[in-house]
């Protein structure tokens, strides 16, 4: 007898934390582009497997393929069970999920039922989650109560953020949820960046961590962190709805904050030329021309300096004047140094502010 449970995606969405463990039984492929959170991947297919059987049900016909399709998951749940259920007590209670919530991870609970185990599937499988996810995203921002946090180039704001961070407040950093800085230069080295549905899943999650009565710090950013797109509602909300503060830092320090915080640039001045090539079409070949030969003679602080003054700063403003309906009345938040303990002090003093509990 099967006993086997199935839950709607909303159930999904509302209850991962009620199961020991969340399998995903796609393909590694299929994984690579998003995954339920804290799901670990037990493919049923792998992904040369599943080409083989997709090929076979176009040339042989789905009867040959799936017969061949059945061979293969059954081998593949085997060597599953063999190397992660063996040491599972009885009242192991695993999610098992797949594309739409067919065959493979109907299979895949097939098993674990008939062992003993208590076992759960997503009714629509990913496809169904992903749905509600996105439904999610256009809400649950809109209960939360974000400050931006807003400051020309070099003025720390992931310092800030990090800093508010460290003393126990809640932090929305997504650049660091997008690994990139939010800018033409804010390619890391040897770092790729999420695919969207991960960079949506990681938001949602974090979103949802949240306690609704403290408020939530982010920094200002544009509808895009480097190729990923920043949720509308969410964007929205932090542009329209939320308190401002601006971070104030003199012109040196931020000079010394870039230089430090873009040291990859400065060990590979070639890296930094292809980077800044970028912004040849703003600034004019001749501009950037002088920024890489500066580079190159290990001018950085130069170039930074041209590079906040002559582009970033202009942009900056005008965007958050013309976006930011909060910037106009933002408190203004002074920093004598790009150091630390200034961020870790100014960062209490804000939160203490009346304005912002």
């Amino acid at each position: 007898k099967m006993t086997v449970r199935k839950i709607s995606a909303i159930e999904a969405l509302n209850g991962l934390k009620s199961f020991d463990t969340i399998i995903d039984a796609r393909s590694p492929g299929e994984y690579a582009e998003d995954f339920l959170p804290n799901a670990e991947n037990w493919p049923s297919l792998d992904n040369d497997e599943r080409k083989i059987v997709g090929t076979d049900y176009k040339q042989v016909g789905g009867f040959e393929a799936k017969k061949i399709g059945a061979a293969l998951v059954a081998q593949n749940i085997a060597q599953h069970i063999s190397t992660h259920v063996a040491n599972k007590p009885a009242s192991w209670k695993p999610l098992v999920y797949c594309w739409r919530g067919g065959k493979r991870s109907g299979t895949m609970a097939w098993f674990l039922d008939q062992i003993g185990f208590e076992t759960t599937t997503v009714d629509g499988g990913y496809k169904a989650f992903r749905a509600a996810l996105v439904g999610d995203l256009e809400v649950l921002p809109t209960t939360l109560r974000f400050v931006v946090v807003c400051g020309e180039t070099g003025t720390g704001k992931t310092r800030m953020l990090g800093a508010l961070a460290q003393l126990g407040h809640q932090v929305l950093d997504l650049e660091a949820l997008a690994q990139h800085r939010g800018s033409v230069l804010g390619w890391l080295p040897n770092t790729a960046q999420p695919t969207q549905k991960q960079f949506d899943t990681r938001v949602w999650q974090t979103l949802r961590g949240f306690d609704a009565s403290r408020p939530v710090w982010v920094e200002a950013e544009s509808k895009k962190v480097g190729n990923l797109q920043v949720p509308q509602a969410l964007m929205a909300h932090m542009r329209l709805q939320s308190k401002c503060i601006r971070l104030q830092l003199p012109h040196s320090q931020r000079v010394a904050l870039l230089l430090d915080e873009y040291q990859f640039f400065v060990d590979d001045p070639e890296y930094f030329c292809t980077r800044v090539a970028a912004l040849t079409a703003l600034c004019g070949k001749a501009t950037v021309e002088r920024w890489q030969t500066q580079a190159r003679a290990g001018d950085f602080a130069t170039v930074f300096s041209e590079l906040m003054t002559e582009h970033y700063d202009p942009i900056y403003l005008r965007s958050m004047e013309r976006n930011f309906a909060g910037y106009a009345a933002a408190q203004t938040v002074p920093l004598p140094s790009c150091e630390l303990p200034q961020y870790l002090a100014a960062a209490e003093k804000v939160v203490g502010e009346a304005f912002f509990k």
